[in-house]
């Protein structure tokens, strides 16, 4: 009997043994499939090609790994250490000033210093950072440092607090240090971009003085917009924005804005041409009860409601008459009457317009009130085409491929090489309107197929088709695309291939003569050069 339950003793010792065996195994192949995705997901990120995407997706990806609450990622010029690049996750604007105050001391000095990995299960309880003011504000805990690049680091990657309790483990360590090793090269190429970049950026010095989030490009013409916004903008006076439909004109009106006196109060902006001549005053001036058939109660008009602030008119030119003899009234005694009222009221805005038509013309026709048109351009700015901002569509299209895929919650998808080409070689008669539009139907057809890149199929789909079926007439854009490659191919040959000089007699930048080379993918062979 006791040799009986010895062997049963030692089956179910086994059977033990086993189970800790497979649970080990199966702990063992997890950790691995984290792995592979970790690698996979960082071989994705070297198609990156813009620095601050790169960030972005970086520090999500080790958040997510790490199971941290918060994180932030910051790079450094390798030329110029007072010039950095950061990207927060989980942080208040007001914590990720203090995270950046511990650069200079603390985990994070100390993980730039020595280029190991530094971590704490709570710096509430670490005498390193104990006495940080900081610290015990925040209450923090689990802290993990890990510096980005060797001798000296290019910067850190910094992340705090567990998703689940207790501090990081070793495999957490591992991961930040294997991440942070393979993001250093990756980081590295972007940052000597980036720093190149810069140095022929002439809107740089302009992007230091002003609020600019929302602009996006790098080309002189809107360097030399921005110059004249930079002027404008802190005066008082009433702006006449003209240039093409689709050219951002209301963007450029909310610059003035915000970098403006006013910038604290309502932006208010009205469309002159959605409104019919019966109820554009209304709109504008407001109305008391019974000045007309739909004026049941008192109606603020946007006058009004942009009180201290700015007013934009957007398609001014498209004003009636008597709506434009009331704002000649506006400018210049600065009160106006609401429909229906005996009693001025008075206006404290600042006056923007914008229009795609020439008012002058519009003048000479009678159509626009002389004495109005020169109220209005006291300080006229011209917004260029998308045409004469060619090297800004790269970066365009990258940010509405972004916004596209956050708005309408898609997979995040990206611009392939080869359809930024295609984009920055395309006609946009419609503008930075036109663009937006075609890239986010590209993002929602990317998407839709289950594919990381938007491709050049995405982008133009007609195009596709009619190349497909011969019969059918060429598009405009793919008309225009052929005659382009057709102009380029013949300047290569009669210049013997010398890009400096065919980028002089096309009037165009050497490095968009190359960017088209590659687009219509022209060789010396395609090119009829011996």
């Amino acid at each position: 009997m006791a040799h009986e339950s010895d062997r049963q003793t030692d089956r179910q010792t086994g059977r033990a043994s086993d189970r800790r065996t497979d649970r080990e195994a199966e702990l063992e192949r997890q950790r691995l499939v984290r792995e592979r995705d970790l690698y996979r997901r960082l071989l994705d990120l070297g198609g990156q090609t813009e620095l601050e995407p790169f960030l972005k997706e970086a520090l999500g990806l080790v958040v997510e790994v790490a199971g941290a609450r918060q994180g932030y990622l910051e790079l450094r010029n390798p030329r110029d250490d007072t010039v950095r690049w950061s990207i927060a996750h989980g942080f208040s604007d007001r914590e990720v000033e203090d995270v950046r105050s511990r650069i200079s001391v603390g985990i994070i000095a100390e993980a730039l210093a020595t280029g190991r990995v530094i971590d704490t299960p709570s710096a509430l309880a670490d005498e390193r950072f104990a006495s940080r003011e900081s610290v015990h504000r925040e209450g923090i805990q689990a802290v993990l440092c890990a510096p980005i690049g060797e001798a000296p680091p290019l910067g850190a990657l910094y992340i705090q607090g567990r998703e689940r309790p207790g501090p990081f483990d070793g495999d957490d360590r591992e991961r930040a240090a294997v991440f942070a090793r393979h993001l250093a090269p990756l980081a590295d190429n972007l940052l000597l971009r980036r720093v190149a970049r810069d140095a022929e950026d002439p809107t740089r010095a302009l992007r230091k003085r002003l609020r600019l989030d929302a602009v996006v490009g790098r080309s002189s013409a809107l360097a030399a917009l921005l110059h004249e916004v930079s002027l404008v903008a802190p005066l008082d006076v009433s702006v006449l924005l003209t240039g093409e439909s689709g050219t951002g004109k209301s963007l450029v009106a909310r610059v003035i804005h915000d970098n403006g006196p006013r910038a604290a109060h309502p932006f208010v902006e009205i469309n002159c041409a959605a409104f019919p001549e019966g109820l554009i005053e209304s709109e504008l001036f407001g109305a008391l009860p019974g000045s007309h058939s739909t004026a049941t109660r008192r109606i603020p008009g946007k006058v009004a409601a942009a009180e201290r602030g700015t007013i934009l008119l957007d398609e001014v030119g498209d004003l009636s008459p008597a709506a434009q003899s009331k704002l000649l009234q506006l400018l210049q005694s600065r009160t106006y009457y609401p429909l229906g009222a005996a009693e001025p009221s008075h206006a404290d805005v600042r006056i923007l317009a914008a229009t795609n038509v020439d008012l002058e013309e519009a003048v000479a026709r009678g159509r626009f009130r002389e004495d109005l048109y020169y109220r209005l351009q006291v300080l006229p700015l011209r917004v260029p085409s998308l045409e004469e901002r060619r090297p800004d569509i790269g970066a365009l299209a990258e940010r509405f491929c972004e916004e596209a895929c956050a708005r309408h919650r898609l997979p995040r998808v990206r611009i392939s090489t080869g359809g930024l080409r295609a984009l920055e070689t395309a006609e946009w008669p419609g503008n930075v309107r036109q663009l937006a539009h075609a890239v986010e139907a590209a993002a929602i057809r990317a998407a839709g197929e289950g594919v990381a890149r938007v491709e050049q199929r995405h982008l133009f789909p007609d195009a596709r088709r009619a190349a497909a079926e011969e019969t059918e007439p060429l598009t405009f854009q793919e008309a225009t695309r052929q005659f382009q490659r057709e102009l380029l191919a013949q300047t290569l040959v009669e210049t013997g291939w010398n890009v400096s000089e065919t980028a002089r007699r096309l009037e165009l930048s050497r490095s968009h003569v190359y960017n088209l080379i590659e687009a219509f993918q022209i060789d010396r062979g395609s090119a009829g050069s011996s």
